[in-house]
């Protein structure tokens, strides 16, 4: 009898020691895998592999477009979920207010849709409306739903942003860039006049691959630079005006060579330059033979400049005065162009 009470003992406990064997087994896979993992320490992104991802995030936050404010006369349409009775599309008043249902006119001239929609809902939590609202605000309609380009393009005027627009797409709707046009094309921003942007245009097709394209927004306006020029008459290969790249320098002499250089005949020693100065225009006598040795230093040219080069015979090319190379330069041809 009591061997086979032993017996039953046993296998009752048989299938108890199969399962506490089985957890140890267990265990001790899982501290050997733990043992075997590299410490946290050494699992660490090197200084190399992080610099691309900073220089990624910082390529997003450049091409992230600007942000428009609301703004008098622009349409909002304001959502209060779940309280339909609350929700309105308003036009914001020159006072730059929206009349909203029970809570009135609101304030929201000058902040982004995000900011208003904070704002309404701090409106509606103080004056016990809803405990707990959550709002959004979206600009439905803008005053103005164009942009203004003007300046060196083909057909200035207004022109619609609908969509995403871009500079390209703006200078493009203008009929191009006109033959006078400079590199620098301004964007002022409707949210934030007092700090236009420059963007350096490149000068030919090849390059629009490097070519800075920020959005333009409703409001925006663009501003196209007019090139720089300079005048070169009197005894030269071809005389007339030259544009040149405001932000680029150019000497005299490379001025010179823009008109074929002198002629057999030209005055070399008794040349004169016109500059603007604040006083009106001053003359500036120059020998170029002393230039063109190096005994005379080579000097910059800047917009607007007169470079008169005489006749040493007969009275063809004489030097006028002041005023008659003025007149001179206005009627002149102008040659060559930025944008190739």
């Amino acid at each position: 009898m009591k061997r086979n009470n032993s017996q039953n003992s046993w296998r009752s406990g048989f299938p108890v020691l199969i399962l506490c064997l089985g957890v140890s087994l267990s265990g001790w896979g899982q501290a050997d895998t733990t043992q075997s993992a590299p410490p946290a320490s050494s699992v660490q992104a090197q200084p190399a592999d992080s610099a691309p991802a900073q220089d990624s995030a910082q390529a997003q936050v450049t091409l992230r477009p600007p942000t428009i404010t609301i703004g008098p006369g622009d349409q909002i349409d304001v959502q209060v979920f779940d309280t339909p009775e609350l929700s309105a599309a308003a036009r914001v008043s020159q006072t730059g207010e929206a009349n909203l249902p029970i809570l009135g006119n609101v304030q929201v001239a000058g902040l982004t849709p995000n900011l208003a929609a904070r704002k309404i809902e701090s409106e509606l939590k103080s004056r016990g409306i809803l405990l707990d609202p959550h709002v959004t605000v979206a600009i439905a309609e803008y005053a103005s739903q164009g942009a203004t380009i003007t300046g060196e393009v083909h057909a200035p005027g207004v022109y619609p942003t609908l969509g995403s627009r871009r500079l390209l797409d703006m200078i493009a709707l203008a009929g191009g860039v006109s033959n006078s046009a400079g590199r620098v094309a301004s964007i002022v921003h409707r949210d934030d006049p007092q700090h236009p942007v420059n963007i350096v245009l490149v000068p030919n097709n090849n390059a629009l691959s490097a070519q800075a394209n920020p959005v333009i927004m409703p409001g925006d306006t663009v501003v196209v630079g007019k090139a720089g020029i300079i005048y070169v008459l009197g005894d030269v290969g071809k005389a007339g005006g030259y544009l040149i790249d405001n932000n680029e320098r150019l000497t005299l002499l490379q001025a010179l060579s823009l008109a074929g250089g002198w002629t057999r005949t030209s005055a070399q020693s008794k040349v004169i330059l016109i500059r603007k100065v604040p006083e009106g225009r001053e003359e500036i006598k120059l020998d170029l033979s002393h230039m063109v040795h190096g005994t005379l230093a080579d000097i910059a040219v800047s917009n607007g400049d007169i470079l008169y080069v005489p006749s040493s015979i007969g009275k063809i090319f004489a030097y006028q005065g002041i005023s008659a190379a003025v007149q001179g330069a206005q009627q002149a041809l102008v040659y060559g162009a930025v944008y190739k």
